[in-house]
């Protein structure tokens, strides 16, 4: 059932996104970003369809309202992984995602697209994965959009996994003072070296059949070091960071009754040997972050679990475990 506040939210978002389309006589301008479409999905979340004037198409975004509006509340941008929110392999499907904000009052927002963008501005449209400026609409667009609509503080974190788990630090570096917090869970904080490349290439070529050069230009360029976390980690000075990684050795998620698992003896046996090899190959990257932040004298918490693959499991424990320090950052 859909409470009543819902419900006027939704007539005032509509009015709102019938407004930003009107565009005055005798001009051509191109609208600017605007809800286009809010649905309610429950009792405390939405639907909302933007429009990214920098993509020129329409982004899906889950939004979860606090359970107390009596004043305005923090948001959380809750990234997905390398699927961008399609499919099964996202937040609210492998996690406890919905359960554990519903006693917190903070927005949370989640983008439904994106798959294998690397939340980046890419240099060029490609032929498979379109127009993609993730970085202008993340840090630009869409902020103003839910402060306004959903009368929050201004205050923001943000927080993702895998291949989001890099773009998180990239997009607070990106932007300044945007965000007070970073989670990243199990992300590789380098993009300029070999191992970087090879993980950004499995991810945007080998799953996401795109043109890798698309994204950042020729591979080792200079679009390659902008956009690596190591290379310019001085700019996370001033956020509060909960970064994770495991050995990729089988650990306590690893068994047929995981959610991400499904009692499918396959997905288990994938599970331990491919998502135990690409968190080593995570767990390698973190650590020289941990070095880097280190000898630039910026504070972190580095949570490197002995044990833990790839998935789900790991990365639902990194958010409750996360959570602590981000509420405090941002006043939740």
């Amino acid at each position: 059932m859909v409470s009543t506040r819902i419900r006027r939210m939704l007539v005032v978002l509509s009015m709102a996104a019938v407004a930003a389309l009107v565009v005055p006589s005798g001009t051509s301008a191109q609208p600017a970003s605007h809800p286009t479409r809010i649905d309610a999905e429950g009792d405390r979340t939405l639907i909302a369809h933007v429009y990214s004037a920098a993509m020129d198409r329409v982004v899906r975004l889950r939004i979860r309202t606090p359970p107390d509006t009596s004043e305005p509340r923090p948001t959380l941008y809750l990234l997905n992984g390398a699927g961008g929110g399609n499919g099964r392999a996202t937040w609210e499907a492998q996690t406890d995602v919905d359960d554990f904000f519903s006693d917190k009052n903070v927005n949370v927002v989640t983008p439904l697209d994106g798959s294998f963008t690397y939340y980046t501005d890419w240099i060029r449209d490609d032929p498979v994965l379109g127009r993609n400026k993730w970085t202008t609409f993340l840090t630009q667009e869409l902020p103003p959009i839910i402060d306004e609509q959903f009368g929050t503080t201004g205050v923001n974190a943000i927080a993702g996994l895998s291949m989001s788990g890099t773009s998180v630090l990239n997009l607070a570096i990106a932007r300044p003072g945007l965000y007070k917090a970073v989670g990243a869970y199990s992300g590789c904080a380098e993009t300029s070296t070999e191992l970087g490349r090879l993980y950004v290439r499995a991810v945007v070529e080998s799953r996401g059949e795109a043109d890798v050069e698309n994204m950042w230009g020729p591979d080792g360029g200079a679009g390659w070091v902008d956009n690596d976390p190591y290379v310019n980690a001085d700019k996370l000075r001033g956020h509060a960071l909960y970064i994770s990684s495991a050995t990729g050795l089988p650990g306590p998620h690893e068994h047929l009754g995981a959610r991400s698992v499904g009692n499918d003896p396959a997905l288990l046996l994938n599970q331990i040997v491919v998502g135990g090899a690409i968190e080593a190959a995570v767990d390698a990257c973190t650590r020289r972050l941990a070095v880097r932040l280190d000898e630039l004298g910026i504070p972190a918490h580095f949570e490197f679990r002995p044990v833990g693959t790839h998935s789900w499991g790991y990365w639902q424990d990194d958010l409750h475990a996360s959570w602590p320090m981000i509420a405090r950052a941002i006043g939740a």
